[in-house]
């Protein structure tokens, strides 16, 4: 499998919300908690290349998406005050920083100045952001205050364009399509496929993300959710009392492959069903996992005890593991119910588990996460650190944190720096990250709207 630009973000789902006050619409992005790696290539690093790689990591570099002067957004004059980084995604020395304002801005890593902000319309909110791969574009999400908020919209513009600050290259996608609450549109890398559902009439629709071209249809209203895994998508219908119907049809035309029910205990509310390629995993509250193997019926159960409801998966294809995210903590588990590793020292800032402040390499051997800080003064310290650790072992292969003494900014070069942050400044509140690794950087936002580069 190819490469990923964006290994963290192959699966992405955004769903449309009810009609709402702007100030408390920009809180709602839903994003799609289980997020599955691909791009895998069979190759690892050893630790000491991996350390190498990350030696003598400096700050340098700062973008600000806040600009007083800009007089574009008339309309949403909230669009016009600093806000926190939610979202950054990085293609072709293109750095993107979605603010949770909805306003996003490019930013060129050659000239290192800002090329322009995406948002093409003065009532426009972008709501998330992704990077097909296939056609080298940059996809956005968004709504408008003309529609009130509550019809996603998606948007196709090439990278190349973009570079060129020429946004009218780009044009508007599905627009057949009625996407309003609780309709949600997913991008899904893996497959190369684009998944809308329509509320309004109950269909959900398959599309080629090369492109953009309509495959089938699914039109029943008993689904109630549709996951997608390598090759196959699992229909979820509406459970009885005793069971919950399932379906898993081909990715590529539709084709139901099984039609089952799998058994529930009675009056027991439903954690989550998962399909990994021939493994559904279900979870019910308060009772064990179970990992059954559709192809022979075969079942496992993990103890409750052991294996506790997590708080978002990363499924790792090639490697057939799966991350799991709970209290902060992460956990490297097989499909045979074991646990393989615990981290040693990756104590993630989040409590929510922010998915946006994580990223899995595309080799899937290493997550970098902004984690608490080993030198944290106190609970209340907003200063964390960048940890990248290794998936298999557990093991901390490097960190930026700010006590690192070696850790600083790079010197200004005829004044031509705009770096304004101390390192210390630059690693609190971090609030998105992002891990180019065709340049071999790391790209962190926090909450003052600030982008700032790491790298040797």
């Amino acid at each position: 499998m190819e490469k990923k630009k964006i290994p963290a973000r192959p699966r992405l789902r955004v769903t449309a919300e009810r009609q709402q006050r702007p100030s408390s619409f920009l809180n709602s992005v839903r994003k799609l908690q289980r997020r599955e790696i691909g791009g895998f290539r069979g190759i690892r690093s050893s630790a000491s290349n991996v350390q190498e790689k990350f030696r003598n990591f400096q700050l340098q570099e700062e973008f600000d998406t806040h600009d007083p002067k800009v007089q574009f957004f008339l309309i949403l004059q909230f669009l016009k005050k600093r806000s926190k980084i939610i979202e950054i995604v990085a293609a072709k020395d293109v750095i993107f920083a979605l603010a949770q304002s909805g306003l996003c801005a490019a930013f060129s890593r050659t000239t290192n100045e800002r090329i322009c902000f995406l948002n093409i319309s003065p009532d426009e909110v972008i709501r998330s952001l992704f990077y097909n791969k296939n056609n080298e574009s940059l996809i956005t999400v968004s709504v408008y205050a003309s529609d009130c908020f509550s019809s996603l919209k998606c948007r196709t513009t090439p990278i190349e364009y973009i570079r060129r600050n020429q946004l009218d290259a780009g044009f508007a996608l599905f627009e057949t399509e009625s996407l309003k609450w609780p309709g949600f549109v997913e991008f899904d890398d893996v497959n190369g496929k684009v998944l809308t559902y329509s509320a309004q009439d109950g269909i959900y629709k398959v599309f080629d993300l090369k492109n953009y071209s309509f495959l089938y249809s699914i039109s029943d209203r008993n689904v109630q959710e549709i996951k997608i895994s390598p090759g196959i998508m699992l229909l979820i219908y509406n459970r009885s009392a005793s069971h919950v119907p399932l379906k898993i049809i081909s990715i590529e035309d539709g084709t139901v492959l099984k039609s089952f029910h799998h058994l529930l205990h009675r009056n027991k509310k439903v954690d989550f069903i998962e399909q990994f390629n021939e493994k559904l995993l279900v979870k019910q509250e308060n009772e064990n996992l179970q990992i059954l193997d559709v192809r022979n019926s075969e079942l496992i159960e993990v103890s409750r005890t052991e294996f506790m409801t997590p708080s978002a998966f990363i499924f790792l294809y090639e490697n057939h593991l799966f991350l799991t995210f709970r209290n902060r903590t992460v956990a490297v588990w097989n499909f045979r119910g074991e646990l393989v590793t615990s981290f040693e020292d990756h104590l993630l800032w989040h409590r929510d588990c922010n998915t946006n402040n994580i990223y899995i390499t595309s080799d899937q051997d290493l997550i970098i996460s902004y984690c608490k800080a080993e030198e944290s003064e106190c609970e209340g310290d907003a200063v964390g650190s960048i940890n990248m650790s290794n998936i298999l072992t557990g093991k901390c292969i490097s960190k930026i944190c700010a006590s690192d003494p070696a850790l600083q900014v790079r010197p200004r070069m005829e004044g031509r720096s705009k770096i304004r942050s101390t390192v210390r400044e630059a690693l609190e509140d971090v609030t998105a990250l992002f891990y180019d690794e065709d340049r071999n950087e790391i790209y962190t936002g926090n909450k003052q709207g600030l982008i700032h580069v790491w790298s040797n």
